[in-house]
């Protein structure tokens, strides 16, 4: 199969592609530059009620979802020779970056778990070599609505999904900066002019424009993303 193939193993298969079927993505997903699999876990259960979740080892509320269950179904969708990471959302895990993104989107594409309940037995983190990505210090109901995010990140980024491949390239974090603002017509919207330095044509004036106030923004709400020169931190 062509394409960057993503198999995104969940208890819901239904919402898959869901939004990634529309505007850039679901061109994209018709045209074949990626490939859409979602794997139902549950068709992996043994018992008549295809129980996928137990209870936890040592007590505490909620559920866990199985190990025997989920292994079995990460080896019937990745073998051996599948060489595609596989990834776990997971608010444990690290947080999702767009140098990562660029790095999977490189690769032949992702096998995605979706975690529900109370979480994911250890064992099967541990013995299938899942890596835990997170997209937020915070709680979602299950790994779907991340993996649909991480998946949007990368597929706009595939070669040929966007109409100008610049329109990936300069935006936030692709230079360890956030984004400078971005304007157009018309001239004057309710007294608010466009910055005199975009409509003078002095392109090199323009990009010092953009730079400085890419600059201040990182500076007033990423911090972070600085180095202590006041410059772009490096990637890793």
């Amino acid at each position: 199969m062509s394409g960057w193939q993503a198999s995104i193993l969940t208890l819901y298969p239904d919402m898959f592609p869901g939004p990634l079927g529309h505007s850039l993505s679901g061109r994209a997903l018709e045209k074949g530059l990626w490939n859409c699999d979602p794997v139902n876990i549950r068709d992996f259960a043994t018992d008549k009620h295809r129980t996928v979740d137990d209870t936890p080892a040592g007590g505490g509320a909620g559920m866990v979802l199985r190990a025997d269950v989920l292994g079995k179904a990460i080896d019937a969708t990745s073998n051996a020779q599948d060489t595609r990471p596989r990834l776990m959302m997971s608010p444990r895990g690290k947080p999702l970056t767009q140098h990562r993104v660029r790095e999977l989107v490189a690769g032949l594409g992702v096998v995605l778990v979706c975690g529900r309940f109370e979480g994911v037995d250890q064992r099967v983190i541990d013995g299938r070599n899942l890596e835990e990505v997170s997209i937020g210090d915070y709680i979602l109901s299950g790994g779907e609505v991340a993996a649909i995010a991480l998946l949007d990140a990368c597929i706009r980024l595939i070669p040929g999904v966007m109409g100008a491949q610049a329109s990936g390239e300069d935006e936030s974090f692709e230079h360890g900066l956030l984004e400078y603002p971005h304007y157009t017509r018309p001239a004057v919207w309710e007294g608010a002019t466009i910055p005199a330095v975009l409509t003078s044509g002095d392109h090199a004036a323009v990009e010092r424009w953009r730079r400085d106030q890419a600059i201040r923004l990182t500076r007033e709400r990423r911090p972070d993303l600085l180095a202590d020169d006041g410059g772009p931190a490096t990637s890793s």
